[in-house]
């Protein structure tokens, strides 16, 4: 952004317990359940948002996370549970009632409107004065660097600075809850990255919840406090994206967040795992599992290394590489492994690219195994 970005506090009542910090959060969905006709598209989903948290809603297409931003919003209605707003039960009111506001994919700027009105038209639906209004929107366009840009109509703006006039217009008005639907998707590669930073740095400015749909995986790991993976609608989880890559809790939330090699094994009476391809697994085995259960787990890329010499007898494997492709930041190789089963392996930019064919060996750390649910 050509300015800083300066705070605004968001407006709205708020629950503020004893101490002075907020009471409870900022927005709570019980047993939130949809359907469309035959189709279960929310499976009595529960989750809560705190108030200030940047959260991310992932999952593959026919998920549920569209749904339930639609149901926040008002433009849905859930057929069972309950949402609460700073505690306020806000399912009677209709989406215009709603202390929330919303950012489409498409920007949803009115074309014939000047940057300035199409930011104040909010303002001006709720009756705010004139002074307050020509300041806040003022406000707002310093924020995120379009001062200066008051007179220009959306047609005379980048896709970046269209974007913006969309976030802020969403804003000005001061919500304490922001909803996002794709908010980058209509940006190009080389401003996407660039546009989420100062999309999460408006946020952390703002002090606003904001609710984020997105099927990009890397952008939500990258912008979110916290992500929520759906499956069918359901959550599958929940939790800080670190959190979430490294430690999946079912192979479905291993597989969809990045790449990940499942090996599949039984549990030895000595705790390790004999692994279906022929490795032998140490690691913290869960609690509750015993000798000769099933068990599988999953390993990034990234957490495998090249070894010189044979594997090692546990954590380690013989591998012969398959394909190799160049990613800019490192080389992503296809290993295939004695039983004929593929894996993914990252390999450093720096280091010489094993040539196909060749002979590998692989090893990886106890703590790079992550055991899955399911």
């Amino acid at each position: 952004m050509a300015t800083a970005i300066r705070a605004f506090a968001p407006a709205g009542p708020s629950v503020i317990g004893a101490a002075g910090a907020p009471a409870g959060p900022l927005l709570r969905l019980a047993g939130v359940t949809k359907r469309f006709g035959a189709t279960l598209a929310l499976d009595a989903l529960s989750l809560d948002v705190a108030p200030g948290e940047f959260l991310a809603l992932l999952g593959g297409s026919g998920s549920g996370k569209s749904t339930l931003l639609r149901i926040i919003a008002g433009f849905e209605a859930a057929d069972a549970g309950r949402l609460l707003l700073q505690g306020r039960d806000i399912a009677p009111l209709p989406p215009h009632a709603r202390p929330v506001s919303m950012v489409f994919q498409s920007y949803a700027l009115f074309p014939h409107l000047s940057v300035f009105d199409n930011v104040a038209y909010g303002l001006r639906r709720d009756g705010v004065a004139k002074p307050e209004i020509a300041q806040r929107v003022a406000e707002a366009l310093a924020m995120v660097g379009l001062t200066g840009f008051e007179g220009r109509r959306p047609a005379q703006l980048s896709g970046g600075q269209r974007q913006r006039v969309a976030l802020v217009r969403s804003l000005v008005k001061r919500p304490p809850l922001l909803l996002l639907d794709e908010p980058l998707g209509a940006l190009d590669a080389s401003l996407r990255e660039r546009t989420g930073f100062e999309l999460r740095a408006l946020q952390r400015a703002t002090g606003a919840g904001f609710v984020m749909v997105t099927h990009d995986q890397a952008e939500a790991l990258a912008l979110a406090d916290r992500v929520a993976v759906l499956e069918r609608g359901r959550l599958a989880q929940i939790g800080p994206p670190r959190a979430l890559y490294d430690r999946p809790a079912t192979r479905y939330v291993a597989e969809f967040l990045g790449a990940a090699n499942i090996l599949e094994g039984r549990l030895g009476p000595d705790g390790a795992v004999d692994c279906a391809a022929g490795c032998r697994l140490r690691l913290a085995v869960p609690p509750g599992r015993g000798p000769g259960e099933a068990i599988s787990v999953a390993l990034r890329p990234e957490r495998i290394r090249l070894v010189a010499g044979a594997p090692p007898a546990e954590n380690g494997i013989a591998a012969r590489l398959k394909d190799l492709a160049y990613r800019g930041d490192g080389w992503m190789a296809v290993v295939a492994l004695p039983d004929g089963t593929e894996w993914r392996v990252a390999l450093p930019s720096e280091a010489a690219p094993p040539a196909p064919g060749e002979a590998l060996s692989l090893a990886w750390a106890p703590e790079a195994l992550a055991p899955l649910a399911d």
